[in-house]
């Protein structure tokens, strides 16, 4: 069951990938010598935080995405070709096992990546367009809800493939999710509010003309 999961989730990420890359001129984008700076320190933040892992028991690990954050930088089709790389350094150097690359791939890199711009995309179409409504609920709150929808959605697998007992995932896994949500939020929410601050044009979401005169 696990290995069918596998090659569905890589399946599954191979074909959200190249829906990215259908509008995407990666030539021409790379060409712009701050948007490699900024995909670099992208994909060196997203390192950095997903090495700091902690077992609450073997091969239940629980990290900080900074996925709201990235995303909202890059855009989500940027995002989705980029932060893989991430991943895929981390499993080369044995952090995450190659058996996992699946799994970690689409739960834990697409799902989160889509489910973050989503819910962009519905702050930006319903509410209004200010300057602390991006930061708090496109940043802060976005962040938050991201990270209980990608422990959830391991949950779920957790319980399909019967790695671990369903109270076990419960008590010991899921439950963690009240402890993270606060500092997620904290950690995109200051990190998008000193970009939109000191360097607005690293963030592909963030319009002056939408954020700073209100909708």
């Amino acid at each position: 069951m696990a290995w069918v999961l596998q090659i569905v989730f890589i399946a599954a990420s191979i074909a959200v990938y190249r829906l990215a890359l259908v509008s995407l001129d990666l030539r021409a984008l790379f060409k712009r010598p701050e948007l490699r700076q900024q995909v670099g320190v992208c994909v060196l933040m997203l390192i950095f935080l997903w090495t700091l892992k902690t077992g609450i028991q073997p091969g239940l690990d629980v990290h900080f995405l900074g996925l709201t954050a990235v995303t909202l930088m890059l855009g989500w089709r940027l995002c989705i070709v980029v932060a893989p790389i991430a991943l895929l350094s981390l499993t080369i150097f044995g952090v995450y096992p190659w058996h996992d690359f699946g799994v970690n791939l689409f739960l834990g890199m697409i799902v989160p990546i889509c489910f973050t711009y989503m819910v962009f995309l519905l702050t930006y179409s319903y509410l209004s367009r200010h300057l602390f409504v991006y930061i708090f609920i496109a940043g802060f709150f976005n962040a938050a809800l991201t990270i209980a929808a990608q422990m959830f959605s391991f949950s779920v697998y957790y319980k399909l493939v019967g790695a671990f007992p369903w109270h076990v995932v419960v008590n010991d896994y899921f439950a963690i999710v009240l402890l993270m949500l606060f500092p997620e939020g904290v950690l995109n929410g200051m990190c998008i509010a000193g970009l939109v601050m000191y360097k607005p044009t690293w963030v592909t979401t963030f319009l002056d003309r939408d954020y700073l005169h209100g909708k």
